[in-house]
């Protein structure tokens, strides 16, 4: 069992603080993190918790999951880490098949 744990289905006006209290109960947290949205500078509408201890993730999870949070049913569950992207992105494209290619020169 991973310490770090995800948190969904967060309102946009869920705050560190209000996670916090919430897990406390389930024992000691190192960190809480709300990722922000680079474009509209708001909460992507989730979070990572991550307790102290496995038996403390697991308990949280117990414990929080399906909890109401400023109005709405969070998701608690252990994070998955995240896969490693492929591809830098940028680049050109050949815009696929299309088809023989006509000349150009005046064919009379």
């Amino acid at each position: 069992m991973n310490n770090k744990l995800y948190v969904g289905n967060l309102s946009y006006d869920t705050t560190e603080a209000k996670l916090r209290e919430l897990f406390s109960q389930a024992g000691t947290i190192r960190s809480v993190a709300i990722p922000m949205d680079r474009m509209t500078n708001q909460p992507r509408g989730f979070a990572f918790v991550e307790m102290e201890t496995p038996a403390d993730a697991l308990k949280a999870i117990k414990t929080c999951n399906g909890q109401m949070v400023d109005g709405r049913e969070i998701k608690v569950n252990e994070a998955k880490p995240m896969e490693a992207r492929t591809g830098g992105g940028g680049g050109s494209s050949s815009g696929g098949d299309r088809g023989p290619r006509r000349s150009t020169q005046n064919r009379w």
